[in-house]
């Protein structure tokens, strides 16, 4: 288990690679740069150079500090290291955004201590929003200096607004009935915003997200950043997380609930 003094040491450190990587990230931004298409889940599935670029700059000043620590990453895999301590990172979450020209796209870096992610960096470094979560603080750090994040009291779905990336992630007619259904309930629902919803829901300003397809570095970061903040997240069964697939992020247990019960019927 990491002490105090070292969990404030890698959440500085972490903070480090979020400005490696916006180095590399922000002269790409709205400058026209190629995207290729990995083909992966989706007929469209772009990647560009700044996300694999983005990476290999976090991946070398990890190796650097901390070279017996793993790394798992979108672009360039797993690396296993020899302590339990282990980095998860989506240089660009939210390329569909990125490739946009839309300023929803985030850098996710977390630290997994081989059971749960424990801290967790969004950083949105063309708005200057940087989203940090650790033991018992989550925050947001900006230019205006730091805010301790705090979700909703938000209990009810009528009362809820809903965040979602884009309802094609939902693979099933039935897993698709299911969130129409959800969404129709709440007051209002809103898309495309990617690893930045998660973040909003933690800064109390959305209340619920629900999403599925979802892979360990979509999700692993924004974990101590929410529940930090006094949210939730587990699967749609009520699960751990952190490995991605059907994830439900809630402001209050009674939302929660609420919204686990809706998603029963795509289980």
């Amino acid at each position: 288990m990491l002490t105090p003094d070292e969990i404030a040491t890698l959440t500085t450190f972490a903070g480090q690679l979020a400005d490696a990587a916006a180095d590399v990230t922000l002269p790409h931004f709205r400058s026209g740069l190629a995207v290729d298409n990995k083909r992966g889940d989706f007929k469209f599935d772009p990647v560009t150079a700044a996300d694999r670029d983005a990476e290999a700059a976090i991946r070398a000043l990890i190796t650097g500090h901390y070279p017996a620590h793993g790394i798992y990453g979108e672009e360039h895999g797993r690396e296993t290291g020899t302590s339990e301590n282990y980095w998860v990172i989506d240089p660009i979450d939210g390329t569909r955004s990125f490739i946009s020209g839309v300023p929803l796209w985030g850098t996710l870096i977390a630290l997994n201590d081989g059971q749960k992610p424990v801290i967790g960096v969004m950083d949105q470094p063309y708005i200057g929003e940087r989203f940090v979560g650790r033991p018992g603080l989550s925050e947001l750090v900006n230019r205006q200096g730091r805010r301790t994040l705090k979700v909703s009291t938000c209990t009810k779905l009528d009362e809820a607004i809903l965040g979602n990336t884009d309802p094609a992630m939902f693979k099933t007619e039935k897993e698709r009935a299911t969130f129409r259904a959800l969404s129709a309930e709440v007051k209002l629902r809103r898309f495309g915003g990617d690893c930045y919803f998660y973040a909003l829901l933690a800064a109390g300003t959305i209340d619920l997200v629900v999403e599925a397809s979802l892979q360990p570095y979509d999700i692993q970061a924004m974990i101590p950043i929410i529940e930090n903040a006094g949210g939730i997240v587990t699967s749609w069964t009520g699960g751990d997380p952190q490995m991605g697939g059907h994830v439900v992020a809630a402001a209050t247990h009674e939302l929660h609930a609420a919204a686990l019960e809706r998603l029963q019927p795509a289980l």
